[in-house]
């Protein structure tokens, strides 16, 4: 598909739009990746699998940068004007990624599978989630991580349930602190008004007051 979008992008350089885009068409018919011939693509780009796989038409992107399939880098808006992200150097995006408007993800950066990044990410980081959050602070290691998931980064099952078992425990101490209180705050038992007067003749005959 390189070879297709270096194709189409000399064309579109050369104000040639319409021969530009029929290149850029078939290549996406051939490959499954939608590349504008407009985006600006550095040195060494890896597309792994590619399917599905879309640049927008003022996206920028770096030298060394790892793309996976699924991944978007697209617009947010209608107007003209810088409307894709730019993506620094050694950026590796996961796979279903979706990098929305016109910010900047640093230098370096890991963009976990399926995390959507709405704002500029930091040089470094690794990013996950919807929208994304840094769950890693930049300079960890500089060593490649397929699909921007450091080996070390937290199971998002084992985290949900270390959660889960966290609020049970949480409910039960609320519950073993509302019983101690309804036992400590109720009131003694009153005998009904009957056994009172039985009890009250029991005790009189006893004393010798026997009606």
């Amino acid at each position: 598909m390189l070879r297709f979008y270096q194709l189409a992008h000399g064309l579109w350089q050369a104000r040639l739009p319409l021969a530009a885009r029929i290149i850029s068409h078939i290549g996406k018919l051939l490959t499954g990746i939608e590349i504008h011939p407009a985006a600006q693509i550095g040195q060494r780009l890896f597309i792994d699998h590619g399917s599905g796989v879309v640049i927008g038409e003022t996206a920028i992107i770096g030298d060394d940068v790892t793309l996976y399939h699924g991944v978007t880098l697209g617009g947010t808006s209608l107007q003209g004007g810088k409307r894709h992200p730019t993506l620094g150097d050694r950026v590796i995006v996961g796979a279903g990624a979706k990098i929305l408007g016109p910010i900047r993800v640093g230098d370096g950066a890991r963009i976990g599978a399926n995390a959507v990044v709405l704002a500029d990410v930091p040089t470094g980081v690794t990013m996950v989630g919807i929208p994304a959050r840094i769950v890693m602070a930049r300079g960890k290691d500089d060593c490649f991580h397929a699909y921007g998931c450091d080996t070390d980064l937290p199971d998002p099952v084992v985290r949900t349930v270390e959660a889960l078992r966290a609020e049970i425990a949480h409910l039960m101490q609320r519950i073993t602190a509302l019983e101690s209180d309804q036992t400590e705050t109720r009131p003694a038992p009153i005998a009904p008004p009957r056994r009172r007067v039985v009890r009250g003749v029991i005790e009189g005959v006893a004393e010798g007051d026997a009606p």
